[in-house]
C-alpha cells in the first residue's frame, strides 16, 4: 500500500511530502522510503502564515484553503518525483499546520487547530485524505500530541536498544522506545523549544533577512548569558510531569521579544549571545528533560531527527550534556533523512486509520484510551473505493 505523509511544522518553513510503501503484518509492518521531498515556503507564503496567526479571522479562512493547494502540490511533486501515479496511492495523511494548539488544563479539555483543507487535497490530487489527527486524542482528554510515538514504536524500534528519538522542529518532542518485542510502555514528550525561538532571535537580528540559523554560525559565535539562560529554564513548563505538549503559544515569536524588549540588543556581538543562549536553552531543555525522566528507564542511544538535526551547534551542545551516551544526528540507521521522519508518521498514521488502528499512544498523550485518529475525505470516487479494498 502506498501511502504519502504531508507535514507542515512550527518551524514553518515548508512542507515536507514522504511516500512510502507499507506490507505485511499490520502489527510489524513492512515498510520503505519511497520518495521525500522538501518543499519550501516563500517569503510570501511565510508571512500569510505568520499574519494568520495574529488571529484575523478572514486571513485563516483564506490560509485555510491556500494551504489546501500548497499541500496537493506538494503530494503532487512527490508523487512525480518518485513516478508514481496519484491513483496508485491509497491516502494522504495530511497533519495540515498548526495554528493554535491548547493542551488540557484542569477543568478543561484541551483544543487544537490545524489548517490545510482536506477538500482542496483531495480535489487537486485525486486521493483520499485522512487529516484532523490531533482532535479524536484531544477529545479524548488528551493532549492530542506528541502523535509520533505510536509510530516511532512500529517502524523504528531497535532489536536490542532503548532508542531516544528526540526530534527537533519548531518545538522538540522525544520518544523513549523501548526495544522491539518488548511489552514496556514508551515515553513520550515535548521537551519545549526547539528551532522556533532561535529562528525568531535569526529573524530579528538580520531584519527578516536570515529565517534561521544556518549551521549554528550564530550561536557558535556568540557567548551564553548564563543569568538570562537560568531565568528562561526556570520556566515552569520545563518542570512538569509528562505527560505535556507545547506550541508557539508559549515558545513562539513574542517570547523572543520581551526578552528584546527587555535586554535590547545593541550590536551583532549582543544578538549572537542571544542566539548563542536560546540555542543552550533548547539543548538544555532536552537534556534536562532526558536525564530527569528518560535516563532512569535506561537509554543505549540517542537520535536526533528534525530541522534542529541539521544545526551542529545544537547537536554538540546535546552531545556533550549527555555523554557518554551516544547522539547520532544521521538518521539513516532508520532508513530516513533526518527531516523526513515526520511525514513518513502521517503517512504511516494514514496506513492505520484505512485500518482502523489506533495511532495514538495513551502513556504519552494522556487520552482516555487508544483512538483511531483523523478525519477521511474521500478523492476521486475510483481512486477510493479500489484503494481501501
Amino acid at each position: 500500500m502506498l501511502l504519502l505523509g504531508l507535514m507542515s511544522g512550527t518551524s514553518l518553513d515548508g512542507i515536507d511530502a514522504a511516500l512510502i510503501d507499507m506490507s505485511g503484518d499490520p502489527h510489524a509492518p513492512d515498510w520503505k522510503l519511497v520518495a521525500f521531498v522538501e518543499n519550501a515556503y516563500s517569503a510570501q507564503q511565510r508571512a500569510a502564515i505568520h499574519g494568520a496567526l495574529s488571529g484575523n479571522a478572514s486571513a485563516l479562512c483564506r490560509l485555510n484553503a491556500d494551504l489546501g493547494e500548497w499541500f496537493a502540490q506538494a503530494a503532487l511533486r512527490a508523487c512525480e518525483v518518485a513516478g508514481v501515479s496519484p491513483a496508485d496511492v491509497a491516502a494522504i495523511g495530511s497533519h495540515g499546520q498548526t495554528i493554535w494548539h491548547e493542551p488540557p488544563a484542569e477543568g478543561r479539555r484541551g483544543s487544537t487547530l490545524q489548517l490545510g483543507c482536506a477538500a482542496t487535497i483531495a480535489e487537486r490530487t485525486g486521493i483520499t485524505v485522512v487529516s484532523d489527527f490531533r482532535s479524536r486524542d484531544m477529545a479524548a482528554g488528551g493532549h492530542g500530541a506528541p502523535l509520533v510515538p505510536w509510530v516511532d514504536r512500529l517502524l523504528f524500534s531497535h532489536d536490542t536498544r532503548r532508542r531516544v528519538l528526540q526530534n527537533i522542529g519548531g518545538m522538540a518532542n522525544l520518544t523513549w522506545v523501548p526495544p522491539r518485542g518488548t511489552s514496556e510502555p514508551l515515553l513520550a514528550f515535548d521537551t519545549g523549544p526547539g528551532n522556533a525561538l532561535i529562528d525568531a532571535a535569526v529573524e530579528l537580528a538580520t531584519s527578516g533577512a536570515s529565517s534561521f540559523d544556518r549551521d549554528g554560525e550564530w550561536a557558535d559565535e556568540g557567548v551564553v548569558d548564563e543569568v538570562l539562560l537560568n531565568a528562561l529554564l526556570a520556566n515552569d513548563y520545563f518542570h512538569r510531569e509528562p505527560p505535556k505538549s507545547t506550541g508557539r503559544e508559549l515558545f513562539g515569536t513574542s517570547f523572543v521579544q520581551h526578552i528584546v524588549t527587555d535586554h535590547p540588543p545593541a550590536s551583532r556581538r549582543d544578538w549572537a549571545a542571544l542566539i548563542a543562549t536560546l540555542t543552550e536553552l533548547t539543548a538544555r531543555s532536552i537534556t534536562d528533560a532526558i536525564e530527569r525522566w528518560v535516563i532512569p528507564r535506561g537509554v543505549d542511544e540517542v537520535i536526533i531527527t528534525g530541522g534542529g538535526a541539521l544545526n551542529p551547534s545544537i547537536v554538540k551542545r546535546i552531545a556533550r550534556h549527555l555523554a557518554p551516551i551516544p547522539v547520532h544526528a544521521d538518521a539513516s540507521m532508520l532508513g530516513i533523512s533526518p527531516s523526513a521522519k515526520e511525514a513518513v508518521a502521517f503517512a504511516a498514521l494514514a496506513w492505520a486509520h484505512l485500518l482502523g488502528i489506533p495511532g495514538n499512544e495513551v502513556t504519552a498523550t494522556g487520552a482516555a484510551g487508544p483512538r483511531v485518529l483523523g478525519s477521511i475525505t474521500p478523492g476521486s470516487r475510483m481512486n477510493h473505493e479500489e484503494r481501501v479494498k
